[in-house]
């Protein structure tokens, strides 16, 4: 009975982020209910928080710099609006059925890197070339994407889920289930061999851990992740252009929230996300300030604030908490550093 009590107990407090954090970005919407422009910018706000999530299980949890997330979102993006406006599937089904096929190109790209044994920089040159042939795909395929005109989209929009402010609701319950996702994840023994994976992948092998299974588990499962945040932000705005998916727009920004809030973290991704989409609003006006904001917060991050906001706050959060060996509790960092009082 009370490992049964301990375990329920240990759950709540595993998931007792996400609810916090899905309870705080359902107030988002208040002050905006009226502002189009501004239900627009936190909606998107809310799909780079999925874009980050699903980057953060392939990148934080297994080490695989994929630098082709607006690809593979934009094979869900593209694939979707295409199928279902020309041959009048429903639009639902595309979408899963897109998502899959993000899927497989990232289980792909998974599987050349681990077979080829390519470490994180080539992985990342990899998926960058991939990413640039998406690109180019998408502006020489004129007839299929539109080129550099642009795809508009008739299914879907605003008009399927009602007004401007249910759209935010549904990328929300998005980012809710991809949260829910990554923990349940981490808390399996898929998780376990992740973090082996992430912490010293030669140790992982020694151990049994099959490498090459679970990099490829966590490109599908993030790829399929970005291809239906992808396929949703496609028939929501009603239309997608060259640059939507590109990698200036989709990686750079994801690279930098995800480093931001906390490679591997939890609720990383979702601090990150919101506090560049409020730089992005503030910067509208200096679209070149902005990009080289991302590129100076990149090199910052990666060169002497590795962890991120979440890991340097948990790490002072430890710190300042140490075991007390006589009583078996925990002290303060300034209290264990002075000299206890003499017991008389």
């Amino acid at each position: 009975m009370a490992a049964a009590r301990a375990n329920v107990n240990d759950t709540m407090w595993a998931y007792l982020p996400i609810a916090i954090v899905v309870a705080v970005l359902a107030l988002v919407p208040i002050p905006f209910v009226d502002s189009r422009s501004m239900m627009l910018v936190v909606t998107t706000g809310l799909l780079f928080a999925a874009y980050a999530i699903a980057f953060n299980l392939i990148f934080g949890s297994t080490g695989q710099l994929f630098l082709c997330t607006g690809a593979l979102a934009g094979i869900g993006g593209f694939g979707s609006a295409i199928v279902s406006d020309r041959y009048g599937i429903p639009f639902v089904i595309t979408m899963v059925g897109a998502a899959l096929l993000a899927g497989a190109f990232g289980g792909l790209l998974s599987w050349v890197a681990v077979s080829r044994s390519l470490d994180t920089i080539f992985t990342g040159i990899v998926t960058l070339a991939f990413s640039l042939s998406f690109e180019n795909f998408v502006l020489g395929s004129r007839d299929l994407t539109g080129g550099e005109n642009g795809l508009p989209i008739s299914a879907g929009g605003e008009s399927i889920v009602g007004g401007q402010v249910a759209p935010y609701y549904v990328f929300l319950a998005l980012v809710a289930a991809y949260l829910i996702i990554y923990r349940l994840i981490q808390r399996s023994h898929i998780g376990l061999a992740f973090r082996a994976l992430r912490d010293d992948e030669v140790a992982a092998e020694l151990a049994g851990v099959d490498v090459a299974r679970y990099r490829i588990i966590a490109g599908i499962v993030g790829s399929i992740m970005l291809g239906l945040a992808g396929a949703c932000f496609a028939h929501y705005r009603g239309f997608i252009g060259d640059t939507t998916y590109g990698f200036g727009s989709v990686d750079a920004r994801v690279l930098v929230m995800l480093a931001f809030g906390g490679i591997g973290s939890l609720v990383g991704p979702i601090l990150g996300a919101a506090v560049f989409t409020l730089l992005d609003e503030l910067l509208v006006d200096y679209a070149q300030l902005r990009e080289v904001l991302y590129g100076t917060v990149t090199v910052i991050l990666f060169l002497s604030f590795r962890q991120g906001v979440v890991g340097a706050i948990t790490n002072r959060l430890r710190r300042r908490t140490v075991v007390d060996p006589v009583v078996g509790g925990s002290v303060s960092e300034d209290r264990a550093d002075k000299p206890t009082e003499p017991v008389s």
